[in-house]
């Protein structure tokens, strides 16, 4: 829509800025201005001036100067054309039309809003009837003091078929009229119009300028086949581009000063409302997931708003839906983050319970879009339990990030997410680190019993191994090249595992690599792309000590079956011998464990150890040490 300036002028000459300014800024009359403290800035003495005579304010605080209108397009966040029809139906002055279609049309639109704003007042009137007292009773119990009702514009619809209707056609409406503005259904085989709304607490919905365009309704009755009910899309009212509080939201942004967070969004009526008593400016989409003509509404309010969605199923599901549809709309000035409250609670519960503070500080503990993208996507995949996994999550990520228009921003989302993903598959040794000590900090009894657990070899080898760990692993590694075919059947968990020896370590790795990239090598062959790759000093090391183990496998003589047979469990008892090792080193540095348990388990490892009078996986029963 478009103003000419003698438009404007005119309005500005019919409303007083000081009436406009004096609704959210408390002003005194100092001379020919009025003063007051800063709308835009935390102040104690006031620099705040409004100058009815000239038509502007002026804020020495912040530097802001302008007019009426200026000023509630920076305290509401609203658009020009929203604040200059706000004022000018306050100036009784009709708006330009573009054309008579257009002119016709918005007459009829201010027809059909009149006949909503009386609706509103008859619904209020009833919730403090008689026949509002379970409306009333239920408000008390959701913990809402009569104070608010009327700042929310609260009412409540009787079990009344044509009750609305006779009430609005007694004072002039035209059923036809009430039906096209939503608060009537007209029944599809033909018969009188009746009231959509029955037995339900209301909701009064505003549009951007602050007009009510539609209602929505809560059912008293616990029975009842929906138990909200929103009216229909109209001349008036348009679901997708509709934001329930928004024009309460935005005077909180403007006058409370609470604009540090931006707009929140949350997921339904009563939850707009604890928000905004608790001075947190929010909204709710129409009970389904935001639109893209929402979130414009959001991002010309907040550069990145919040979204605060159930930590139920249904509500996962809808923030899901949000990352997909806004992806493509991401812009390095433009995003969302995201939070879900702790204990399954909602915003309204969490202010009951735990008070306005709790409710503010929890809707700063916020997780960025990109970190929400990507445990979406890791959701959606699974467990990434096998290579075609991985990959598939990989390439979701990557599709991801292209699907963002904004060329920067989707390299920048691509580098991050493949960065994520090579993290969280292939963790560094101090992240293996930290999970372990998290691992065994948590779970103090379950490590108790895997120590009891261990097979009576895997203890020898451990006892072994805390004395000269060289032959065994260096008879493994000898067994391993001499039978490549054993790498491919435990590939996996030798490819992750550490000897706590970076040389060795190391050839273990490129001795997985070279068989996974040819399946079948000569024992000299493999040798010779070690000693290629740099190993030739380790692999020397590892043929002087791997005879001190007197390993079976290695023995000459010994049939193919057998020396599989046994160098197979040689690798299981060392993998459970390093693991219990690693455990009880963890314990041991664990600042938070009891070390009374700590020195019993200890104990019980020792007399274990006496107990056992030999072993089978090495030739002598206790391995001989040089």
């Amino acid at each position: 829509m478009r103003f000419d300036e003698r438009f404007i002028e005119e309005l500005k000459a019919r409303l007083r800025p000081s009436d406009i300014i004096g609704r959210t800024v408390k002003l005194k009359r100092q001379g020919r201005e009025y003063v007051g403290l800063s709308p835009f800035s935390k102040e104690k003495s006031p620099s705040f001036f409004v100058n009815d005579d000239k038509g502007f304010f002026h804020d020495f605080s912040s530097g802001k100067h302008g007019d009426v209108i200026s000023f509630l397009q920076e305290t509401e966040r609203l658009s020009f054309v929203e604040a200059v029809s706000r004022l000018a139906a306050e100036a009784g002055m009709q708006l330009p039309a573009e054309d008579p279609q257009a002119a016709e049309r918005e007459q009829k639109r201010q027809g059909l809003a009149d006949w909503m704003d009386l609706a509103q007042k008859w619904f209020a009137a009833n919730l403090r009837r008689n026949v509002g007292k379970a409306a009333r009773e239920y408000l008390e119990k959701r913990g809402l003091p009569e104070d608010q009702w009327e700042r929310f514009g609260l009412g409540y619809a009787p079990n009344d078929r044509e009750g609305l209707k006779a009430a609005l056609i007694q004072r002039g409406a035209r059923p036809g009229d009430l039906v096209e503005a939503g608060l009537l259904i007209a029944p599809e085989g033909g018969g009188q119009p009746y009231d959509r709304f029955r037995d339900r607490l209301m909701f009064p919905i505003l549009d951007a300028r602050g007009r009510i365009v539609s209602f929505g309704g809560r059912a008293m009755n616990p029975d009842d086949r929906a138990k909200y009910l929103n009216g229909p899309e109209t001349s008036l009212f348009h679901k997708g581009a509709t934001l329930y509080g928004l024009p309460e939201a935005r005077r909180i942004l403007g006058v409370e000063k609470r604009g540090e967070q931006g707009i929140v969004v949350v997921e339904g009526y009563m939850d707009v409302i604890a928000c905004q008593r608790a001075g947190i400016a929010a909204v709710a989409p129409m009970g389904t997931a935001l639109t893209e003509e929402q979130m414009g509404l959001l991002w010309r309010t907040s550069a990145e708003p919040t979204l605060c969605f159930d930590g139920d199923g249904a509500g996962q599901r809808a923030a899901a839906r949000t990352v997909e549809r806004a992806l493509p709309l991401l812009k390095p000035e433009r995003s969302f983050q995201f939070v879900t409250l702790s204990g399954g609670l909602d915003p309204d519960d969490m202010l009951r319970e735990k008070g306005a503070a709790a409710l503010r500080e929890a809707m700063q503990q916020t997780v960025p879009f990109s970190k929400k993208l990507f445990e979406k996507e890791c959701f959606d995949v699974g467990a990434l339990d096998t290579p075609e996994k991985e990959a598939s999550l990989l390439v979701r990520l990557r599709k991801a990030a292209a699907t963002i228009a904004d060329p920067d921003l989707s390299k920048t989302y691509k580098d991050y997410l493949v960065g994520a993903f090579y993290q969280l598959v292939r963790p560094t040794e101090q992240e293996k680190k930290q999970a372990h000590r998290v691992i065994y900090r948590d779970r103090k009894a379950r490590q108790a019993q895997a120590i009891m657990d261990v097979t009576p070899e895997a203890r020898l080898a451990a006892k072994s191994l805390s004395q000269a760990p060289k032959p065994i692993m260096s008879a493994v590694i000898e067994g391993l090249i001499s039978y490549p075919s054993i790498i491919s059947e435990r590939a996996e968990v030798l490819g992750t595992q550490s000897f706590g020896d970076p040389d060795l370590d190391r050839l273990l790795g490129d001795l997985v690599r070279i068989t996974y990239d040819v399946s079948s090598m000569s024992d000299g062959l493999l040798r010779s792309r070690l000693r290629a790759l740099g190993h030739d000093g380790i692999l020397k090391r590892v043929d002087r000590t791997a005879s001190i183990a007197h390993a079976p496998f290695l023995e000459t003589g010994i049939s193919l079956e057998e020396a599989e047979k046994s160098l197979r469990r040689a690798i299981d008892a060392l993998l459970q011998a390093l693991a219990l090792n690693r455990a009880l080193t963890e314990l041991k540095r664990d600042a938070d464990f009891d070390l009374v348990t700590f020195g019993g388990l200890k104990g019980q490892r020792d007399a274990l150890e006496r107990y056992i009078s030999s072993g089978e996986i090495w030739t002598d029963s206790e391995m001989t040490v040089h």
